[in-house]
């Protein structure tokens, strides 16, 4: 079985931490190496933006990256790469007349509408997961929004020229149907972890005697850190550690680590703030289990891949209860859920966790459980080839691919 993975800004090969770099590219690699370990042979096509990348790289056995010239060999803010996107469809086009896929999944909205373009003439179907809705984003960022203005209808137009939306949540799919999609083409597919990888055995990294909380993820504006350390001044004596963003030999040039540091600065909790930078894959587990609690409190998340991870390494989660962190973590019972914008709650949580170890070590089990049992890569992979079964005939002839 041959399948095409499109996902034009977000290479599985990408350092994680910048500004384009987190959840997507992480899913799009673990769903390809699963798909390769059941059998598949996958071709992940992302844009090319280094001009001394080869064309096509080994990622892991059975899993390919090809990597597609379309506009400039060089970094671009995914905002904007929309003029390129037809370049990139009449390259995947020529590639699928030669070697023909079996089924195509398109991550993102310009996956998709380069996905499009380039598998419907030749009779391919598609499979789309938007990962971020551009309705839900001008929404929450309003002028701040940086999406072209043909985002939209871009999306919407998906809604119907896919075959079948894979959502990542509940709440997506909810967006999805207000605007206008069919219920009956659409199916609930969560992004998953690595339950081995990330688990609540194994070695612990080093910490100080204070309290720690711990934040992972991308450092920019709408993730809420600037609330999480505000909350911080709340909580005397507890340390907020921050993972992400750029080397740590960089972090003094990351104009939002600035804006955070002044205003940990600001509020006197300068020395309670820890600037880790890019933290490899292997280094995460043992930083989850380091902490007392992990603070996920964004704005607005489609997904959120963080507050799986350290549930699945026994961790609790103080989260707002936005996108899909809705639904991962359970108030009261995987952590705690509280409004977006709101550092005065956030203090109360951590308050709440640090006076009660007991429910600390509750939640942190209880999450460990619904991580294994509902986000664990090998359930996610599993369903999302049966997905590809019910929308593609030929899949259903594939050894061990009936559903």
């Amino acid at each position: 079985m041959r399948i095409a993975i499109v996902s034009e800004h977000a290479s599985p090969l990408a350092v994680l931490g910048g500004a384009d770099a987190g959840g997507q590219n992480v899913h799009v690699a673990a769903l390809a190496a699963g798909l390769a370990a059941c059998g598949a042979t996958v071709v992940v096509h992302t844009r090319r933006d280094n001009p001394d990348t080869p064309r096509r790289v080994q990622l892991t056995p059975g899993v390919v990256v090809d990597h597609v010239t379309a506009g400039p060999p060089e970094p671009i803010p995914k905002d904007m790469l929309l003029p390129y996107m037809d370049e990139f469809a009449a390259d995947l086009h020529r590639e699928w007349s030669a070697t023909r896929p079996h089924v195509v999944h398109s991550h993102f909205w310009m996956s998709g509408y380069a996905a499009v373009r380039a598998a419907k003439p030749l009779g391919l179907p598609v499979l789309h997961t938007f990962h971020a809705l551009g309705v839900v984003k001008r929404r929450e960022q309003g002028s701040a929004d940086t999406s072209p203005p043909e985002r939209i209808g871009i999306e919407t137009d998906l809604l119907s020229d896919t075959d079948r939306i894979l959502a990542t949540c509940p709440d997506e799919v909810f967006e999805l149907l207000r605007m206008g999609a069919d219920r009956h083409r659409l199916e609930v597919i969560p992004c998953g972890v690595d339950v081995q990888h990330y688990r609540p055995d194994g070695a612990v990294a080093a910490r100080t005697a204070r309290p720690r909380f711990l934040y992972v993820g991308r450092i920019v504006p709408r993730k809420g850190i600037g609330n999480a350390i505000t909350a911080l001044a709340e909580v005397p004596e507890a340390e907020l550690v921050i993972a992400g963003g750029p080397d740590p030999a960089d972090l003094r040039l990351d104009p939002e680590v600035g804006r955070l540091k002044a205003l940990a600065s600001a509020l006197g909790v300068g020395d309670r703030v820890r600037f880790l930078g890019r933290v490899a894959k292997s280094g995460l587990p043992s930083l989850y289990r380091s902490a007392d609690a992990a603070v996920c409190v964004p704005w607005y998340e489609p997904f959120g891949i963080a507050p799986v991870e350290a549930m699945a390494c026994g961790v609790p989660v103080v989260a707002t209860a936005v996108g899909g962190l809705a639904d991962t973590v359970v108030d009261g019972v995987t952590g705690i859920h509280i409004p977006p914008r709101r550092p005065d709650m956030v203090a109360a949580a951590l308050r709440t966790l640090l006076a009660d170890p007991e429910l600390r070590r509750s939640l942190g089990a209880a999450g460990r459980k619904r991580a294994t049992a509902r986000y664990a890569m090998d359930r996610v992979v599993g369903n999302t080839m049966r997905a590809y079964a019910r929308c593609a005939d030929s899949l259903r002839a594939a050894p061990g691919l009936r559903a």
